[in-house]
């Protein structure tokens, strides 16, 4: 080596010792690189110096770093084809002309892989000798591996204590949502030029702000690889060609399973070290322990919430609500804890089914058949359990459409006694955790519905007559009493059947209760839910009319006389003895009976089939 090539290598390697030991950012490769170029540009007094990176894929070097104006040198490659011999031998450098001078180009390599190249351009052509460019290429090897190395460590362990924050911070929270938010901000401070997204097997949450997507379990091929990665639990690595990115797929799993794949992409074509793929896999390993955690706790949270709904709805059923009300109080609870847009109950009658009082107004309507024929089919029929997340049963724009459906089988010691419907417009809105609540939910209330039914039969049977389904006179007398305290006045009714004993006579005693039946039939059929027909003996019967003046009275027991002449088979005519009391005179339940009795008396007399009305002071035939 000539004497000043020597002496400019000493003061070369001096400058480069000195740097070594005083520069101590190491971490942003690119940064440490450029340092490199200025210091290589000042000691060997040339113009430019520029680093260039290797691409397998397009097999070029280009652009990394520069001391020249970048903008000049943006799109430049050099080829790897150029230091090729024909032989397959790699040649150490390239010297040309440019029209900015010389170019020498170095290629740097180590056992394992191609560094790049060390482009120089200097004015004067013979200024370096080619043991000197050698030299200069073996330590600029040396080095760019070690700087390679060392920024990579500190890289590491920056990333590392990155994990460690994440780490922390994640399994202090309790929360789906700031798990993952913390997963891709982590990603991001990383590798804030990578593309991240989510891909979860299910998620029925929003998260507005964060990168998810679905992951797609059939029909699509585009995804493979981070279906592979979903269903093995292992990383897996994608290079595409167009566009040229490298994509990392890497399993989400905590101890009970895989939640999701993390996709990781880059922007070019990138060899993943080891200890990156490493890296990844422990944060994402990290991060689906957390995830795991979070869910147990919310599905803790959840049941005991499940549990407590159950225990609040058992307790108010089992305040004794008449059998109404307690339909009425679950349809209220449906609603609420599940959004639900209509609820709707079915009870089976033999072979009939009929909606309950107390569902939502759409069950009352013609629209629910459809629906209602549906689930009954699914469930009496064919024994499956119903939910739907996208069902179309109606296409008339005219009839709403209800897309998400559950519907709940009543049943009651092994026998179907109804069954509970679940209705929303929006599809897919109910979860499975929200049809096993509702299962739950009708399981247990089932039996109480059942004895609240029992209940208020039982009720029904021993305030009523059983032949004729009118009520009983103990049952009449303790309306009439409370009618008595709070209305203002009512009208009372006695009807006796004419001849009724030559009916008896005549077709029988069986005939004869026929045609009580029939009487009794046509007296329900003739007055208000809230008036009262009860039999008051024999052949005789009693309407009582609460909040009803003596004109309604009157009205009625007309009606009455008419329709039973028309009406029944053998036909009978009927004879009324109408009664009423006001509020301002002293009156009794007594008084009210003994003047209709009387009136009924009067009507017997004067040809029968008639109405005849006892006023507090007269008499008269209407």
């Amino acid at each position: 080596m000539e004497g000043q090539e020597e002496k400019l290598y000493r003061t070369f390697k001096e400058k480069f010792f000195d740097w070594f030991l005083t520069y101590d950012d190491y971490e942003d490769i690119s940064q440490v690189m450029l340092n490199l170029l200025l210091l290589i540009k000042q000691e060997l007094m040339v113009k430019e110096v520029s680093f260039f990176m290797f691409d397998p894929l397009k097999n070029v070097f280009f652009l990394e770093v520069t001391t020249a104006e970048r903008e000049r040198l943006i799109n430049s490659t050099i080829s790897y084809d150029v230091f090729k011999l024909e032989n397959g031998a790699e040649l150490p450098f390239k010297i040309r002309e440019s029209s900015l001078g010389i170019t020498i180009e170095l290629l740097l390599r180590t056992t394992d892989e191609l560094l790049g190249v060390l482009q120089v351009i200097n004015d004067e052509k013979e200024r370096f000798s080619e043991k000197f460019l050698l030299k200069i290429r073996e330590d600029c090897m040396l080095l760019f591996e070690k700087m390679k190395n060392l920024s990579r460590g500190l890289s590491e362990e920056k990333k590392y204590e990155r994990l460690h924050r994440f780490t922390a911070k994640i399994h202090a929270s309790m929360k789906i949502n700031d798990v993952l938010e913390e997963v891709i901000r982590t990603l991001q401070e990383i590798y804030p030029s990578f593309t991240f997204h989510l891909l979860l097997s299910h998620d029925n949450q929003n998260h507005d702000n964060l990168p998810i997507k679905m992951l797609a379990f059939e029909g699509d091929e585009e995804n493979m690889a981070a279906m592979q990665a979903y269903v093995t639990g292992q990383i897996q690595i994608e290079e595409a060609i167009k566009p040229q990115r490298s994509i990392i797929y890497a399993p989400i799993k905590g101890v009970q399973g895989v939640y999701g794949v993390l996709e990781i992409i880059a922007p070019h074509i990138k060899m993943f070290s080891k200890n990156e793929i490493n890296f990844i896999s422990l944060l994402a390993n990290t991060a689906g322990s957390a995830l795991e955690n979070a869910k147990l706790y919310e599905q803790s949270r959840r049941l005991i919430a499940d549990l407590q709904l159950i225990n609040e709805t058992m307790h108010r059923l089992n305040t004794n609500l008449r059998f109404q009300d307690a339909i009425e109080f679950m349809v209220e609870q449906i609603q609420r804890s599940f959004g639900a847009e209509e609820v709707g109950f079915l009870l089976f009658d033999g072979q009939r089914k009929r909606v309950l009082q107390g569902s939502t107004p759409f069950f009352h309507s013609s629209e629910s058949k459809s629906y209602i024929d549906f689930v009954v089919k699914r469930i009496q029929n064919e024994r499956e359990i119903v939910f739907l997340g996208n069902v179309k049963i109606h296409s008339s724009s005219f009839i709403p459409a209800f897309r998400s459906l559950m519907a709940v089988p009543m049943v009651q010691s092994s026998v179907l006694k109804g069954i509970a419907i679940v209705l929303h417009r929006e599809p897919y809105y109910f979860t499975f955790e929200m049809y096993k609540l509702l299962q739950s939910l009708i399981h247990h209330s089932t039996l109480v519905f059942t004895n609240a039914m029992l209940r208020e039969e039982l009720e029904r049977l021993v305030v009523t007559d059983r032949l004729t389904n009118l009520y009983a006179r103990h049952h009449l007398d303790e309306q009439i009493t409370r009618s008595m305290e709070q209305d203002s006045y009512g009208s009372f009714i006695l009807v006796d059947i004419d001849n009724f004993k030559t009916i008896n006579d005549t077709y029988g005693h069986q005939v004869g209760d026929e045609v009580l039946i029939q009487v009794a039939n046509i007296i329900k059929a003739n007055i208000r839910e809230s008036d009262i027909g009860a039999r008051w003996g024999g052949e005789e019967l009693a309407i009582y009319l609460p909040r009803a003046s003596l004109t309604v009275g009157i009205s009625v027991a007309n009606r009455l006389v008419e329709k039973i002449r028309k009406q029944t088979n053998p036909r009978v005519t009927i004879s009324c003895g109408v009664s009423y009391w006001k509020k301002n005179r002293t009156d009794s339940m007594i008084e009210l009976f003994k003047r209709a009795d009387e009136a009924l008396y009067t009507a017997k007399k004067t040809g029968k089939n008639c109405v005849v009305v006892q006023d507090y002071h007269r008499r008269y035939k209407v």
